[in-house]
């Protein structure tokens, strides 16, 4: 559309319609800018608010999708203030296939609703302390909710005031997603490509890695290892395939263990490696290497 025009979207006046709580309204935007739908829903103090469907669209401005626009538009007209600045712009011309050069916002449409209804973008202006916002992933871990009296009142649950008059309870929803903290604790967890559980939460504190299982000796260290850890309470990972030492390594990079002893050549003579959460690999005699995950573990010795 841009490329067609000749211009930058922040020249096009974007008319959006909207249905909320069943009337439809204009919403007006830039058009390098998105609707914030609960900013309009709050404006509005509506309860449902939805996009109209194409059929709709159509019976309110005589033109499908796309092609809206707000002169002649016999809707209410929400401006966002950026649109409510412009000199002029390009909008739909409630026509299809048609556009309208020169729209001056306050002189060609009303400007008699206007607000802030787009969503915030990289580059405005904090509102508290006046610098550039910055935008960066980030995952909900809980939400909170208030209901009010939205569900108090239907169902009369009461309670009585200092004064004896009947009250409804205030409600509202208070949620913690186990499973997004964890996500973000495993994001957060990341080190030289491989995952780390902080030891607080980590499914397995230890993983065991007999490099080659049919070995003798290596199969019975790691077993003698598994049951004194075992023992003291650590419950560890002992990863008894018959795998490839890459593949055993790779998962046990997945499965992100803070704590790894490996089993190799050095079983038969009682030495093993072993790595903390540094990623640091030392070899050591068993009994060291077993003092070293009883105390990261943070148990007695």
């Amino acid at each position: 559309m841009t490329a067609f025009l000749r211009t930058g979207p922040e020249q096009l006046i974007k008319t959006l319609i909207y249905k909320a709580d069943g009337r439809l309204v204009a919403v007006l935007v830039r058009g390098d800018r998105e609707v914030n739908e609960i900013k309009v829903k709050s404006y509005l103090q509506a309860e449902i608010i939805e996009m109209a469907d194409a059929g709709e669209v159509m019976l309110a401005t005589g033109a499908p999708v796309g092609f809206a626009g707000p002169v002649g538009l016999a809707l209410p007209i929400l401006a966002d203030h950026e649109v409510a600045a412009m000199q002029e712009g390009i909008a739909g011309a409630n026509q299809a296939d048609t556009h309208l050069r020169h729209v001056r916002p306050g002189e060609d449409f009303s400007l008699e609703r206007t607000g802030d209804f787009r969503n915030a973008a990289a580059g405005d202006a904090c509102p508290r302390c006046g610098g550039p916002l910055r935008f960066q992933r980030g995952i909900e871990l809980g939400h909170v909710f208030k209901l009010g009296a939205k569900y108090s009142d239907p169902l009369k649950a009461v309670f009585p005031d200092p004064d004896g008059r009947e009250k409804p309870f205030m409600m509202g929803c208070y949620g913690i997603g186990v499973s997004r903290v964890m996500a973000a604790v495993a994001e957060q967890s990341v080190v030289d490509g491989r995952l780390v559980w902080p030891l607080s939460i980590a499914p397995f504190k230890v993983h065991i890695i007999p490099v080659a299982v049919k070995d003798e000796a290596q199969m019975q260290l790691a077993e003698r290892i598994y049951r004194e850890l075992n023992s003291a309470g650590l419950e560890p990972l002992l990863d008894d395939r018959d795998e490839r030492a890459g593949v055993k390594f790779k998962d046990a990079d997945l499965l992100g263990a803070p704590l790894r002893v490996i089993v190799g050549r050095g079983a038969a003579s009682g030495e093993v490696e072993w790595m903390g959460g540094d990623g640091i690999k030392r070899n050591l005699p068993v009994s060291e290497a077993i003092l070293r995950v009883r105390e990261a573990a943070g148990l007695s010795v």
